[in-house]
């Protein structure tokens, strides 16, 4: 499973990996609203357990703060973020983190890749027809940057274990 957290808007994106086959099973975006910040954090937190517990992901990965200007927004993201990781760790489901330039760099082979370019490739690497929501899209490449990053680094213990 990966998660884009956002304060208002937190993508979730979950996928199967079957042998050398990815398939989307869920992806969609919790709509925290714009009320009052405690009970969209609350919200962001129930829902994901919610999806987590209906889809039973064996891992999570998620976005890590991205701080561009505002030092407000970075601390809110933030925030939203420890609620995701919050909810994912209360229903025992290890988290893994990923800065937005190495999940860019993983779907697009670009840290500054932009939001079309990251969206684009993983509709094709999914094969999703159509348009995808801009926060499920990036919680979507989040969960296939972390398959990426798992699947290298096993394959690199694995022939370190051959060597031994």
């Amino acid at each position: 499973m990966g998660v884009d957290p956002g304060s208002r808007k937190t993508g979730v994106g979950i996928i199967e990996i079957n042998g050398d086959r990815i398939t989307p099973v869920y992806f969609d975006a919790i709509n925290a609203g714009t009320g009052e910040f405690t009970q969209r954090l609350g919200t962001i937190f129930s829902e994901l357990q919610q999806l987590i517990k209906e889809h039973q992901p064996d891992q999570a990965a998620i976005e890590t703060v991205f701080v561009a200007h505002n030092a407000a927004s970075a601390i809110k993201l933030g925030q939203a973020r420890g609620a995701a990781v919050c909810a994912a760790i209360s229903c025992d489901v290890p988290v893994s983190e990923y800065s937005p330039r190495s999940i860019k760099q993983a779907i697009v082979g670009r840290g500054g890749a932009d939001k079309t370019q990251v969206q684009h490739m993983v509709g094709l690497l999914l094969g999703i027809k159509g348009p995808i929501q801009n926060d499920a899209a990036d919680a979507l490449a989040v969960a296939l940057c972390h398959q990426h990053t798992s699947h290298t680094l096993a394959r690199m213990n694995m022939m370190q274990g051959s060597k031994a």
